[in-house]
């Protein structure tokens, strides 16, 4: 059974920055592709940042310069480093995995076959 867990989130101020990870147990193979997205309260997930098991990146253009995705393999630890967050940045955040090889990483939802359960991030102005 793939798990997901993420940790990092929490209370920042207008401006901060702050570093998600999640950490993605062990399976038959090496994980494909990984993602960070997020949701809040009456809005759609949006998709932040993907990454191949090589270390390719891509961002949705809105996002990129302000977040970065990267990984530390040998730890299997995905992370998120967000800067200059800002209370639209609210949201419930969440990682995702894929095993399927040749899978697009592209932060689209359905490329993406496990989940975790998501860590909190509050801004305030």
């Amino acid at each position: 059974q793939v798990q997901l867990v993420e940790s990092g989130g929490g209370s920042v101020q207008a401006g901060s920055s702050l570093r998600l990870s999640c950490v993605v147990s062990k399976y038959t193979s090496e994980w494909n592709g990984m993602a960070w997205f997020r949701q809040s309260p009456g809005k759609q997930r949006e998709g932040l940042a993907g990454i191949s098991h090589s270390s390719g990146t891509v961002y949705p253009g809105r996002f990129e310069g302000r977040f970065t995705i990267s990984q530390d393999s040998a730890k299997d630890t995905v992370y998120l480093d967000m800067k200059n967050l800002q209370p639209d940045d609210t949201a419930i955040y969440y990682c995702a995995a894929d095993f399927r090889p040749g899978t697009s990483y592209y932060p689209y939802a359905q490329n993406f076959g496990f989940w975790g359960r998501g860590t909190q991030v509050t801004v305030s102005a």
